[in-house]
């Protein structure tokens, strides 16, 4: 207890004032003011006060003594009394030792009380116009890491502002459990994103999307700049780059020369991102895995095809086994034509932003080394922006001419392994929606089931269709129960 704790360092005691300062607490109060404050009294015990609304249970009088401790559920009762906080920083005498047993676990307010009715006095230094914080729980920690944080990595980024509060403007966020703000001070923004406090010392995904980020933009990536951040806490503070991305430009438009062009940029781009950012990329970086490999085809996608979307959103009653030697020959297939390199793994239009006239990628923390043409597939079956499959073969050979100035390739052997990749993304957006909107309550995912399995549909219908018995008389199960799901919802 706090006051077993005081007691058991008596014999380290000499007969000078000691400090005491919980360990829980984020403050700026000047800890030498309170020390001489209190020795310019004769009172065996200083508590330093704090108003903090949640908190306030220590009455004072208007003398500035501490008159009784409360509950949190009760109002002073005293005419003159005054409730604040007990900021858990105090000064003492060696008094108040005869009034905490020795041995036993004890409180050290249950101490000041036994004082108090003995007739001795308790003084109060109130600080003022100081920071304090309680850190004793996750939310509270989290909260002063942002007001602490925040202010300084404005300060750094723009030396000339005029410091005032900071705004904070929630944006949608994706599919992921983060939360996303736009940070205001005056004329300036940044962007924070919190992943959540890590509960783990392995690494987390802020970590990665830290270090990936640094990495990418160190490579001349154009990713946003990284300004700061606390990977414990789990905010990462970034670069503001706006609100247009890549499906609404898209949606905005009907002009197809012109979506075109935006494409063969962004094509461009990933071929960069592919070959420049594996350059020094470094594994140790990732988040889950190092690698897109068999393993994790077969248990982070397939497997979560049929966990989240046949079985649960479905209600099928599927057994991952039955499909395995297909899921199996999709994984092979995929890897055994794949061109190395990095991957970013959601490559689509929510996540590319345009910024100044220039395409941006974002969302960057589960890259990883894998077959680059994952990343394509991501892009052209992306459900949001609903490429036409004429404009899709096009774009398709317009990656083949361009990544071919970056390493050698055979057009055959890249579009063999381009089939499965695609089938295989595929199959991950289905379960990856379902779950999305079925267990984590985000509606909008739904919207795009029905798409994503007509696209699941015409991929496996044409002649390579045919190694796939298994999944081809699935569709015939899963469009009827799909509408009727939709329908009810």
């Amino acid at each position: 207890g706090t006051g077993g704790a005081i007691r058991n360092v008596s014999d380290f005691w000499n007969d000078q004032p000691f400090m005491v300062i919980n360990g829980d607490i984020v403050t700026t109060i000047d800890f030498r003011q309170v020390y001489n404050f209190h020795r310019q009294h004769f009172h065996p015990a200083t508590l330093v006060l704090v108003d903090d609304p949640e908190w306030n249970t220590v009455a004072c009088d208007a003398d500035d003594f501490v008159v009784e401790f409360q509950h949190r559920s009760e109002a002073p009762n005293r005419s003159a009394a005054t409730a604040l906080t007990f900021s858990g920083i105090q000064v003492l005498d060696p008094e108040i030792l005869e009034f905490i047993p020795p041995e036993v676990t004890s409180s050290s307010i249950d101490a000041y009380t036994r004082m108090i009715a003995k007739g001795k006095k308790i003084k109060v230094f109130i600080a003022k116009n100081a920071y304090w914080k309680d850190i004793g729980t996750a939310e509270r920690y989290k909260l002063a890491v942002f007001e602490t944080l925040a202010p300084r990595i404005f300060q750094q980024v723009f030396p000339d502002l005029e410091f005032r509060a900071i705004a904070r403007e929630p944006l949608a966020g994706d599919g992921s459990d983060r939360s996303w703000n736009r940070l205001r001070m005056g004329t300036k923004s940044m962007i924070v994103v919190d992943h959540q406090i890590k509960k783990t010392a392995k690494k987390a995904e802020a970590d990665a999307f830290m270090n990936i980020g640094r990495h990418l933009f160190d490579r001349g990536i154009p990713v946003p700049k990284i300004y700061g951040g606390d990977t414990f806490a789990g905010y990462v503070f970034l670069e503001d780059l706006g609100n247009l991305d890549l499906q609404t430009a898209v949606q905005k438009t009907d002009n197809w020369e012109k979506i075109t062009h935006m494409y063969q940029s962004v094509i461009e781009l990933l071929c960069e991102f592919s070959q420049h950012g594996a350059q020094q990329f470094d594994a140790g970086w990732t988040y889950q895995t190092t690698r897109y490999d068999k393993a994790l085809i077969l248990e982070k996608e397939c497997r979560y095809f049929v966990d989240a979307f046949l079985n649960t959103y479905l209600g099928l009653e599927m057994i991952f086994e039955d499909f395995k030697k297909e899921f199996e020959f999709i994984a092979e297939k995929a890897l055994a034509h794949a061109l190395p390199g990095l991957m970013h793994r959601d490559f689509q239009s929510r996540n590319l932003m345009l910024c100044d006239g220039r395409v941006r990628i974002i969302d960057f923390q589960g890259a990883r080394l894998g077959p680059l043409g994952y990343d394509l597939a991501s892009l052209l079956l992306d459900p949001y922006a609903a490429l036409a499959p004429s404009l899709r073969a096009q774009l398709q050979a317009y990656y083949i001419t361009t990544v071919s100035g970056y390493i050698p390739l055979d057009p055959h052997s890249f579009n063999e392994g381009y089939y499965y990749l695609f089938l295989q993304r595929n199959l991950q957006i289905l379960g990856a929606f379902a779950f999305l909107s079925q267990q984590k309550g985000k509606v909008f995912f739904k919207d795009f089931l029905k798409p994503s399995l007509v696209s699941l549909a015409d991929h496996l219908a044409g002649n390579q269709g045919d190694a796939f018995p298994c999944l081809r008389a699935l569709l015939d199960e899963c469009f009827p129960l799909l509408e009727q799901y939709l329908q009810w919802k």
